[in-house]
């Protein structure tokens, strides 16, 4: 019987998910020859060709693209298999790659990640922070924080915050200069403060109440890609925000900041997800525990959409 390499197996899936011998190669801190010598070492294992070579692309063949699933399913299978074998209190080691919204972890959850590598020596910590939406596929992570609701079967889920929700804000001095919308209609005649994501601009905003969901166009002269920015104009009495209660609940305790309309809004749980349970290693599940019990506390204030 051939034998195959473990990280031959890994550096092809990664290479399929990345599409590059050398984006794969940057991420494994390897040489673009020896990622390409492990691919052609294990299709001379496996008697196949499991990728299409041009000057331009790089693609799976269809043998190799039936064979992808079965590699993942191998490797998921020995990562649980250590962490099995390891137990729940065994001392966590190796990496972690976590992707978070920017500015959730730069303003709530970085201390506390920070504090969890502490009390974890040997394990090391990878976080990546970007408004752009992780594809826990593609991307090397082990796990990523996603706001909302989401229906996509393939994604498995930790809750965290199945209470948390947008909410509408806007400064005292705001308020003082241009009043408070008497409606959510009214939101029409304001200045209200966009976000950008993936060249869209979110500019009609969802509400729901009583199970009933409505959209309102809004519009305004300051429009930003980096969500923080965005918070920090409403604090800046620049315009009405609506935004995460994890963003801007600290902002509304301190008075920087007053909720509108008595905080109607939409639902916006916090979740950990990944493609796969058998992703949920030790690591990733008291990574849960230790945030969902400093998390919680962060509701309180929220108030009640009447």
């Amino acid at each position: 019987m051939k034998m195959i390499r473990f990280d031959d197996l890994q550096l092809y899936a990664r290479t399929a998910a990345l599409g590059s011998f050398s984006t794969a190669a940057r991420e494994a801190d390897l040489l673009p020859g020896q990622v390409a010598a492990a691919i052609a070492r294990l299709e001379r294992e496996l008697d196949l060709r499991l990728f299409v070579r041009t000057t331009r692309s790089l693609r799976l063949t269809a043998e190799g693209a039936v064979y992808l699933p079965y590699a993942h399913d191998v490797l998921a299978a020995l990562r649980e298999g250590r962490a099995r074998v390891q137990g729940e209190d065994a001392e966590l080691a190796g990496t972690l790659q976590v992707a978070a919204p920017s500015d959730l972890g730069r303003n709530v959850l970085l201390p506390w990640l920070t504090a969890f590598r502490r009390a974890h020596p040997r394990l090391q910590l990878h976080l990546q922070l970007s408004d752009q939406v992780t594809d826990v596929f593609r991307d090397p992570v082990d796990i990523a924080f996603r706001l909302g609701r989401f229906d996509d079967a393939s994604y498995v889920a930790l809750s965290l915050l199945p209470d948390n929700r947008r909410v509408l804000v806007a400064s005292p001095g705001y308020v003082q200069a241009h009043g408070t919308p008497g409606s959510m209609d009214a939101l029409k005649d304001h200045a209200c403060l966009l976000y950008q994501l993936g060249g869209r601009t979110h500019d009609r905003w969802n509400f729901e109440h009583d199970g009933r969901r409505s959209v309102v166009v809004v519009r305004g002269a300051l429009l930003c890609d980096d969500a923080d920015v965005v918070r920090r104009w409403a604090v800046a009495g620049e315009g009405i925000a609506y935004k995460s209660w994890l963003d801007v609940g600290d902002d509304v305790r301190a008075g920087r900041l007053q909720v509108l309309l008595g905080g109607s809004g939409e639902p916006l749980p916090l979740n950990l997800v990944c493609p796969h349970r058998k992703q949920f290693s030790p690591a990733v599940r008291q990574l849960h525990g230790f945030l969902g019990e400093r998390l919680a506390p962060l509701l309180e204030g929220l108030p009640i959409a009447r």
